[in-house]
């Protein structure tokens, strides 16, 4: 959740406590608080270590393989696996599958879960902040150790690491942070959690992506990917 330190510097309102990784109606903005677990104190390491070379060839990897993602979201959007869905309310876009289904839950502003699993969902929450960029908070690597730290505080959590750190350019010239990370709880099993976060317009938009991973049923390569085009696809629109 937002740490008291953090809202008093950025002038947030108080959001409701609630349960990262819960499915009842109460729950869901606290899960998607939980990606972003700020201090004021940014040399505090918390949970999983990079390196600053991990870190870049992390950055590197994403902005190479750029086209990549584009073409391939292209395709799978025309050919019908993503639909995009626009806000023009609170100015943001996505691509997400064209089976799931919208539902309304309190907290978030938009949502949406798989008919089959409702676990399994892809959820947005948009903020009033003071500060311009998500840059003024710190590194990506800062990002993720309090969002992993954040996690292995809570009661419910067996295991929590973090897969992957990066950052993109948004539409609108700002930086897209994007995390990958895996949490093992008391309270829904072995998740897989795909989260982006960037700051527009004096507003902070945070994307959650979660979906079951378990060894019984991990999550299949098909899946994965059409995951990863929802989280590459979350972004502000662009200012007219």
């Amino acid at each position: 959740m937002w740490s008291s330190s953090f809202l008093a510097a950025t002038h947030l309102s108080s959001p409701p406590k609630l349960s990262p990784l819960s499915s009842s109606s109460s729950s869901y903005h606290h899960k998607i608080q939980t990606f972003l677990c700020f201090t004021q104190n940014p040399s505090s390491t918390f949970g999983v270590s990079f390196s600053k070379r991990h870190l870049n060839l992390s950055i590197l990897t994403l902005l190479l393989n750029g086209g990549f993602l584009l073409d391939k979201a292209k395709s799978m959007e025309e050919s019908g696996d993503l639909q995009r869905y626009t806000d023009l309310k609170d100015g943001f876009t996505l691509l997400v599958p064209s089976s799931w289904t919208k539902v309304e839950k309190a907290g978030a502003n938009v949502l949406f879960e798989e008919p089959e699993k409702r676990s399994n969902n892809i959820g947005v929450v948009v903020s009033p902040v003071r500060i311009k960029s998500l840059e003024d908070f710190g590194t990506p690597q800062f990002v993720a150790d309090n969002l992993i730290n954040a996690e292995k505080r809570k009661e419910s959590t067996k295991e929590a690491e973090i897969v992957s750190v990066g950052k993109r350019l948004g539409q609108g010239q700002g930086q897209v942070y994007e995390f990958e990370y895996k949490i093992d709880s008391t309270r829904g099993g072995i998740k897989r959690v795909f989260s982006a976060a960037f700051v527009s317009s004096e507003k902070l938009y945070i994307l959650n992506v979660v979906h079951s991973d378990s060894p019984e049923n991990p999550l299949d390569s098909s899946t994965r990917v059409l995951l990863e085009q929802v989280l590459h696809s979350f972004d502000a629109l662009p200012l007219t």
